[in-house]
């Protein structure tokens, strides 16, 4: 059974992964600070799914769970980097200590979790899987999302492309998904006017659900994402082609 760790799990966008991936048949350990909302999650999934509570901004914390998941799950096939916020200052009003939040959540955990899964995943056999949940606010400039946001997703696109180039012989893929806007709790940072605005520009004239971007998670996890690597995947129904 392959292992895969999601980062975000107690999340609106993480439980969509979680129970996509634990209906493929994999063993699912959700990471997340939440531990209310693991345990949610546990009772959902049951004994395909394990909770793990943690600080995924304190590198101490993430490489003791790492150590952790190795110990009792021998390895790690797969890393979702889902966890993730969008911190609402704008520009030039943001607080020193709001960036500094805004890119340890985002960017930092992600880099540091890469940093312990992949020795484990150097351990594996087969084609390992390396999937940051990015964003669609990276590259689209006519949104509503603030700079140090913007920001993060984009250094976390980065980590992606270097660590698919050079791990690629290594057969670990990665790749990032950037969607526009979904469905998560996170709607609740925005004011209704500024969430209707950002939802009436999407194509479909609705935002997209959490398990349809699973669904894509779930593609790349797959045999099927064996040959895509280092690539930044736009889900946005079509809004900025140009």
């Amino acid at each position: 059974m392959k292992i895969a760790a999601v980062t975000g799990a107690a999340g609106g966008m993480g439980r969509a992964i979680c129970h996509q991936l634990c209906t493929d048949g994999v063993h699912v350990i959700g990471l997340d600070l939440d531990a209310d909302g693991l345990d949610e999650v546990v009772a959902e999934l049951g004994s395909s799914f394990t909770a793990m509570s943690v600080d995924l901004t304190r590198p101490d914390a993430m490489s003791q769970t790492f150590a952790d998941i190795r110990s009792a799950h021998g390895g790690l096939d797969a890393l979702v980097n889902n966890a993730g916020t969008c911190l609402m200052s704008d520009f030039p009003n943001i607080p020193a200590d709001e960036l500094d939040k805004q890119m340890a959540i985002n960017f930092s955990s992600a880099f540091h979790c890469c940093q312990q899964a992949v020795p484990m995943m150097l351990e594996r056999k087969g084609i390992k899987k390396i999937v940051n949940i990015s964003s669609n606010g990276a590259y689209n400039f006519d949104v509503f999302d603030p700079p140090h946001y913007r920001a993060s997703k984009a250094a976390m696109d980065t980590l992606t492309k270097d660590l698919a180039r050079r791990y690629a012989r290594d057969k670990i893929c990665v790749d990032s998904l950037a969607p526009a806007m979904t469905e998560t709790p996170l709607f609740g940072v925005l004011t209704e006017d500024v969430l209707q605005q950002a939802i009436d520009a999407m194509p479909h004239g609705q935002a997209m659900q959490p398990e349809q971007i699973a669904a894509w998670v779930s593609f790349l996890i797959s045999p099927a994402g064996d040959i895509s690597s280092g690539n930044v995947i736009i889900l946005n129904q079509g809004r900025d082609v140009r």
